[in-house]
């Protein structure tokens, strides 16, 4: 889903000052509180993919099972269309939510894989499976037949993506004892996907816009993640992929060529100047939790990536109205790029989200390597939000690393603010809004601006994704070879999941963590018909052993939890609490499908407050039929 390829075929069918009508007009509302907003959004967005995802979805009768359409809308523009790149990014967001514990998306990700497989077979205009030339295909129509019109094909970033999609479930699979089908079902796809990339990925292809043909850093660096952990996967299910392993360190080495010194060029081709939210994209789609602020791989809080977040949002405070009045270091709407004609040029509500979630990532692995450095290359950035910032390193212990990290998280609110600001009461979000006003514009309830709050949201809940493997592969070669190798394309032919993957109908859910957040969650299944709920009951459980006087509470990122502050953190009963059996519990009522994270803390007669260790727990409360309650059960760590 994503702006379209402008053909001159187009340009002469629909014309470059065709413009649809809103179909949403709303004006520019005050906004209230972020936590809010976000609490009841997240909800929305989540059921906004879902109604975009065939054949259950409210606005995909039409379509194939699994097969997710860029938006309901059918002209001006017509989106009604499966996008392989929209798709595999929607998807590693529902994964990571299933991962997660919202289990109600099991079904719908396997028919994920099972179109998958199938449309890796569909020959098309770039291709067939024979020889991989059809896995570059952009798009499908709904019923999971080839596209044959005009359109801006090959695009290379599709196979890399819906790798690492399904890998991620496959890793899923793997640690729940079901290898045999991470094995039998999932690796088959990522196999085809792993082999194209290797093969093809120093060919150019158009960009994710659809509209320069040419290298694009959002591709490479989706290509260089893809065969780095596909290398992994294959391990896992007895395999090998030598061909990820013998490329990989290419497709790093030509990363390298994008960095200007000051910003990262979006694409070699185009004749633009090359600031692009592509960058801000390519740095959030490639973020490794565990991977520090590494410049190479132009991870989110790494100096390259910093300096180019100022480079692409400055490029659009002058260029739209809606930013008038806003200076360095002040959120602004962002949109693909300044030279940008389509629908006239404006901010996108998912561009304006990626500059959100680079900053709640880099805030993440602040936090998590317990400091941060400013270089000559990052501190025109930070001296935007923190006047007398300097070069150095700042550990998390000193004032001036809680001011800088205070500003930067002000500064990423300020994104998601605007597209608070103009997101229409519903909660629908389409693909553009208007440079002027604000007003909705283009193909309404865009899947991708879904997955793009939601997100954000998690980051800046501190919810992340599982590593990918950056720390074992960011050596950049001393000479760039630009090769390329054979992998295998074989039909994937099997997408026969278990019963006991495919059977929930919704329940009870109980959710336990281990003292490092890993979830493990058991559903007990009903068939009988129930409605989603707007509101979930949550007990939280945890083992703390406490002296008289000493109380436990409860602190979190979300209004319900208090927003961190301990004096409004809520209170633990402690009435189950035995020598044998250290309990304290409450119970809180939190909107469905709600990403939060939290930690426990202890109050000791005198007042005194002592939080638990790091890292933070976090949790999405299940959307799901017939699930009212649900329990997580910890230990004071």
């Amino acid at each position: 889903m994503a702006p379209r390829f402008w053909t001159a075929l187009w340009a002469l069918t629909l014309g470059h000052a065709a413009i649809a009508a809103p179909q949403v007009p709303v004006v520019p509302r005050a906004t209230g509180d972020l936590n809010t907003w976000l609490a009841s959004e997240a909800v929305y967005a989540r059921q906004g993919i879902l109604n975009n995802i065939g054949s259950a979805g409210a606005y995909a009768g039409n379509a194939k099972p699994g097969i997710v359409i860029a938006s309901p809308s059918t002209s001006s523009p017509d989106y009604f269309y499966t996008w392989t790149r929209d798709s595999a990014l929607v998807f590693k967001t529902l994964v990571d939510m299933f991962r997660n514990g919202d289990t109600d998306l099991l079904t719908v990700i396997e028919e994920y894989i099972n179109a998958q497989a199938y449309l890796q077979t569909v020959s098309n205009p770039s291709g067939s499976l024979s020889g991989g030339g059809g896995l570059a295909e952009p798009k499908f129509n709904a019923d999971e037949t080839a596209f044959t019109g005009s359109w801006g094909r090959p695009q290379r970033d599709g196979p890399a993506l819906r790798a690492t999609a399904l890998i991620s479930f496959g890793q899923w699979l793997i640690a729940n004892d079901y290898t045999n089908y991470a094995t039998n079902i999932v690796w088959p796809v990522v196999r085809n996907d792993l082999s194209y990339v290797a093969q093809y990925w120093n060919q150019t292809g158009f960009d994710l816009w659809e509209e320069v043909q040419g290298s694009s850093f959002f591709t490479i660096a989706a290509q260089h993640r893809a065969l780095v952990e596909g290398s992994t996967f294959a391990k896992q299910v007895g395999s090998s992929c030598s061909y990820c392993d013998s490329q990989a360190p290419q497709v790093l080495c030509f990363l390298q060529s994008f960095w200007t010194g000051s910003y990262i060029l979006a694409n070699f081709g185009g004749g633009r100047s090359g600031k692009d939210a592509n960058t801000l994209l390519g740095s959030i789609q490639t973020f490794d939790p565990e991977a520090g602020c590494d410049d190479t791989t132009f991870q989110p809080c790494s100096a390259r990536a910093l300096a180019n977040h100022k480079a692409v949002t400055d490029s659009f405070r002058s260029i739209y109205n809606v930013n008038s009045g806003l200076g360095a270091g002040k959120a602004v709407a962002v949109g693909r790029y300044q030279e940008d004609s389509y629908y006239n040029g404006n901010p996108w509500y998912l561009c304006t989200l990626a500059a959100a979630e680079q900053l709640y990532d880099a805030i993440y692995t602040w936090n998590r390597q317990g400091s941060l450095t400013i270089t000559s290359v990052s501190l025109s950035f930070f001296k935007d939000l923190y006047g007398s910032a300097a070069t150095g390193t700042y550990a998390s212990s000193s004032d001036t690393y809680a001011a800088i990290v205070s500003a930067v998280k002000t500064y990423a609110d300020g994104y998601v603010s605007v597209v608070e600001k103009y997101a229409p009461a519903s909660g629908s979000l389409a693909e553009q809004f208007a440079r002027a006003d604000g007003t909705p514009l283009s193909a309404r309830d865009l899947t991708w601006s879904y997955a793009a709050l939601l997100t954000a949201n998690e980051r800046r809940n501190s919810i992340v994704p599982a590593p990918w493997g950056e720390t074992s592969a960011n050596s950049v070669p001393g000479q760039c070879q630009y090769t390329s190798a054979i992998g295998t394309y074989i039909t994937a032919t099997n997408t026969a999941w278990p019963a006991t993957l495919t059977s929930g109908a919704g329940g009870s859910v109980t959710t336990t963590k281990t003292p490092g957040g890993t979830a493990t969650t058991t559903t007990t299944t009903t068939t009988t018909a129930c409605t989603v709920p707007t509101s979930v009951s949550v007990t939280f459980n945890v083992i703390a052993t406490t002296v008289y006087g000493e109380n436990i509470k409860l602190a979190g990122s979300i209004s319900q939890l208090g927003t961190w502050a301990p004096a409004s953190a809520i209170a633990l009963s402690a009435s189950s609490y035995t020598t044998s059996n250290h309990l304290w519990f409450v119970n809180v009522a939190l909107p469905a499908g709600s990403t939060f994270s939290y930690k426990y803390i202890r109050v000791s007669s005198s007042g005194a407050i002592t939080w638990e260790s790091d890292p933070n727990l976090s949790y999405t409360v299940p959307a799901q039929c017939g699930t009212n309650s649900v329990t997580i059960s910890d230990t004071w760590r």
